[in-house]
């Protein structure tokens, strides 16, 4: 049967294992929620369309068979949402084989509102993640970091003083000579005034240990197979 999280959460061309009836008419017709674009907000789906809608015959055999579900919102009565889903010939899965508008996921809204223009870089690598391809998302995520570092490290200047911040500005002139996050990171690492340590953790030590365990999985990637592309960023 198609259901809420199937529609709802499902990536292409994933299989989504269910019950399915031998005839259209036992299909679902499921509310969900989704973002509507118009309203700006999650918003109630209901679908509008029959699953038998090609051939207008309730009892038409589900087995292998491709079907249209067309969703419009139910707040605003404009914004659609369609899904092209296939059929097992064993009635056994469901799976998306066409989605518009594209699929995306949603992140946190808090980490979005945070990373502001860098946050299209976090929806990306969230989708990579929902597919498997976890050095795709290291990639955006990676990017993310080279973007802010530079105005990171500046603005803890500011919470020092003294011998202290002497010390932390001749390190942030060195970070300046390298285009490299990772070597930037070493630099002032071990300079963070304890406000910035909670619970003896160092932020920039966990994200410099971080990116160079995802630069050597991604290196060891590239030695065992072709590069698979995921996406610009």
């Amino acid at each position: 049967m198609p259901s809420k999280e199937f529609i709802e959460q499902y990536p292409l061309y994933k299989k989504f294992a269910t019950h399915v009836p031998s005839t259209m008419d036992g299909l679902l017709k499921v509310a969900i929620n989704m973002v509507c674009e118009n309203c700006k907000s999650s918003q109630t789906f209901r679908m509008t369309n029959n699953y038998f809608e090609l051939t207008n015959t309730s009892n038409e055999r589900c087995a292998g068979a491709v079907v249209r579900a067309s969703y419009v919102c139910s707040h605003c009565q404009s914004f659609s949402r369609v899904f092209f889903v296939q059929i097992d010939s064993e009635l056994k899965w469901l799976m998306k084989v066409g989605q518009f508008p594209a699929w995306d996921i949603v992140g946190d809204a808090n980490i979005e509102r945070l990373l502001g223009k860098h946050s299209e870089y976090y929806k990306r690598g969230l989708i990579c993640e929902s597919q498997g391809y976890g050095i795709g998302a290291f990639g955006y995520y990676r990017r993310i970091v080279e973007e802010i570092i530079d105005g990171l490290l500046e603005e803890v200047s500011h919470l020092l003083a003294g011998p202290e911040l002497a010390k932390y500005q001749e390190a942030l002139e060195k970070t300046k000579k390298t285009t490299v996050t990772q070597e930037k990171i070493e630099l002032v690492k071990d300079l963070l005034p304890p406000i910035l340590r909670p619970d003896d953790m160092n932020p920039l030590a966990a994200l410099h240990s971080a990116l160079s365990e995802g630069l050597h999985a991604e290196s060891d990637e590239s030695c065992q197979s072709t590069p698979r592309p995921v996406g610009r960023y």
